[in-house]
């Protein structure tokens, strides 16, 4: 009995005042994002709260005191860093001709022409911040090379709330974009990452076939723009994209096998297999999933060392300060939340998933397998479908077979690849990984592995999730009587907010998706829904749209837009029962659900066309004017009979009627 009650005394969670600032911080930058960009929501408070309930439970002041001071310095400090580095971006040159000349950091060879990212920019002569992305027609571009051309170069606002490919510019500091240019070759940067860079793409390339070449590519530097479209798609929906994005995996694979090979050495083989996971981390241009590998295994050599016991959550978290301390921006990268969150599912589950795995009498390498794996899912399955809006079904089963198989193939193609670089003849041994890589991509090729969760939102779901695996996990103490009563409960109102996120029972409800080249309309009553969407938005921004919040087969889709053709050939390729415009076109489609007509009525709802470009929905008392011709991507305008009222709400782009 009086060891209960001293078991009841003891704090929920164990404090780590590393992971307490590292919160605090994250804290402070999300909202800040989320009051600039996206709109405050009372479910974003909900982890806070009850990480604090759990950490402070029972009561002690100077557990108070510490955890108020330090959530309230961090937060402090992430708010302001993210305002710093907002305004920072938001400032620069404005649109107008310019001569520029600039750095390629990276480039992506396309047939013809070539992608570059240019840093280092001068304006006219004058120094600028950031970065510019510009198209050339020439496959000669390497990384370190220094461009020069004259350019309409056009500046990249803030991020649009929902636009995955504004906050991609945001957090990579690509502040311009020049089009299309003819350019000049005036120099070579001394950056000697950079120059290696150049050599590692040319000897690859001159080495082995095309296809293979731009995998190991890909494999080695984490740039994987050059793979081919369609394997790069089957690659992300089979859920294996990590191993063609340099992370922890190969980090810990370089760390690890440079501790081996100097183990004579005793505890001093720390040094050199830091030195070499640092100087890759840099020629992988220090990417965030890199950069938490660094640090933590950093800490791992240097515990070990001097002999101190590591810490996993610590290091995850030391990781966390220094990366957003830097460069708070990096919050909005899936790559960041991709990457701490594996790592925190790996601390909080892969033992007690391991223990219960053993005890089904499991071979040891497949039990490890599955308790790591299981135990990353589970923080970065919320983040993929809230992310890219999908979530692999084979993701477990691909992983179970190329994990194992990645030690080998990253370290010999990046044995032969440094030979190769180094000793220009010793390229023709690149037949070797190329062989490796041809034998994977037809072991990956046998099969159909595109089946994925998608067309439906998370939402305040997301939340619950992420609380319910805090508070399921063990290092919250509670009784089992009442964990077990919490993941019932948890489970409920997970189901629920699933369900009050993805269906309509009563009313309509209007969601606005804005997008740089256009924008779209997602309209849904409890018997249809219907897509508008303007002529400029691209296939590839609807699909994405509608994996992440609708995964049927829409009833009808509206073009509103004076380039009518451009817009019908985007909806052709979208799951629709009927397309609809206003004034009869060619459009060269055969067996197309195309229609013209001023007003349709469809699912309770009539849309009327003012004009090609601006169109009326009626929804009982309720009137939607959707006009794609004013300055705006996309502008609303809610209009109501005077002799009633409306109430609706407005919350991340998206209308409750």
């Amino acid at each position: 009995m009086q060891a209960q009650s001293k078991e009841d005394q003891r704090p929920r969670i164990n404090l780590r005042p590393l992971l307490l600032c590292a919160l605090g911080l994250v804290f402070g930058i999300f909202i800040y994002y989320r009051i600039r960009f996206g709109g405050l929501a009372p479910s974003d408070f909900c982890f806070p709260l009850v990480f604090l309930a759990l950490l402070l439970v029972p009561p002690r002041p100077k557990r108070l005191l510490f955890a108020a001071l330090a959530l309230i310095l961090f937060a402090g400090a992430g708010a302001g860093l993210a305002h710093l580095g907002a305004e920072r971006y938001a400032a620069g040159k404005p649109q107008g001709e310019y001569a520029v000349s600039g750095t390629v950091t990276s480039v992506v060879v396309r047939h013809g022409y070539s992608e570059a990212l240019l840093s280092s920019l001068f304006f006219g002569g004058e120094r600028v911040e950031g970065k510019l992305t510009v198209t050339v027609s020439s496959e000669q571009v390497r990384a370190g090379d220094i461009l020069y051309f004259e350019a309409t170069v056009t500046k990249n606002g803030l991020p649009m709330s929902g636009d995955s490919y504004s906050e991609y510019l945001f957090y990579s500091d690509i502040r311009y974009d020049a089009g299309t240019v003819e350019y000049h070759k005036t120099g070579t940067s001394q950056n000697p990452f950079l120059a290696l860079n150049a050599a590692l793409y040319d000897r690859l390339h001159e080495g082995m076939d095309r296809h293979e070449a731009a995998v190991a590519y890909a494999l080695l530097t984490g740039d994987s723009r050059g793979m081919d479209q369609g394997l790069t798609e089957e690659v992300r929906s089979g859920g294996i994209a990590h191993i063609f994005a340099v992370s922890g995996l190969h980090i810990g694979i370089l760390f690890g096998a440079v501790l081996l090979l100097f183990k004579p050495i005793g505890r001093k083989a720390f040094l050199p297999a830091i030195l070499a996971a640092f100087l890759y981390t840099a020629f992988c241009n220090f990417t965030v999933s890199s950069c938490r590998a660094l640090v933590m295994c950093a800490v791992l050599g240097g515990y070990r060392a001097i002999g101190r016991k590591y810490d996993f959550l610590e290091s995850i978290s030391l990781a966390a300060l220094l990366i957003l301390l830097f460069s708070p921006a990096e919050w909005l990268s899936a790559g960041f939340r991709l990457s701490f969150g594996a790592c925190i599912g790996l601390a909080l589950f892969s033992g007690p998933f391991g223990r219960l795995l053993k005890k089904c009498r499991l071979p040891a390498f497949l039990s490890n397998y599955l308790s790591a794996n299981l135990s990353v899912q589970l923080f970065t399955m919320p983040v993929l479908l809230q992310t890219f809006g999908y979530f692999s079904v084979w993701g477990l089963v691909l992983n179970l077979i190329f994990i194992p198989l990645l030690p080998v193939l990253f370290l010999t193609a990046l044995l032969f690849a440094a030979l190769a670089v180094a000793i220009p003849p010793a390229a023709v041994l690149l037949c070797v990984p190329e062989a490796l890589i041809s034998a994977m991509l037809l072991l990956f090729s046998l099969g159909d592995f595109g089946l994925v969760l998608t067309g439906f939102s998370l939402g305040t779901g997301a939340t619950v999730w992420v609380v319910g695996a805090l508070l399921m996990s063990e290092r919250v103490r509670m009784k089992a009587l009442l964990r077990g009563a919490a993941a019932v409960s948890l489970a409920g109102i997970f189901s629920l907010a699933l369900v009050l996120e993805n269906v309509v029972f009563t009313g309509a409800r209007g969601e606005v998706f804005a997008r740089r080249s256009g924008g779209a309309l997602l309209l849904r009553t409890p018997a249809a829904a219907v897509l508008v969407i303007d002529g400029g938005i691209r296939t590839k921004e609807l699909t994405d749209i509608l994996s992440r919040r609708f995964g049927g087969t829409l009833d009808a889709v509206f073009v509103v837009s004076e380039d009518e053709l451009d817009g019908i050939n985007h909806a052709f390729l979208l799951p629709a029962e009927h397309i609809y415009a206003r004034d009869e076109i060619e459009t060269g489609l055969n067996d197309a659900p195309v229609s013209f007509a001023q007003t349709v009525e469809t699912g309770g709802m009539r849309f009327t066309y003012a004009a090609r470009d601006k169109l009326m929905i009626f929804f009982g008392d309720v009137s939607l004017e959707v006009d794609f011709g004013g300055e705006q991507t996309l502008g609303t305008d809610l209009f109501v009979d005077a002799s009633e009222s409306l109430q609706f709400t407005m919350r991340d782009g998206i209308i409750y009627l």
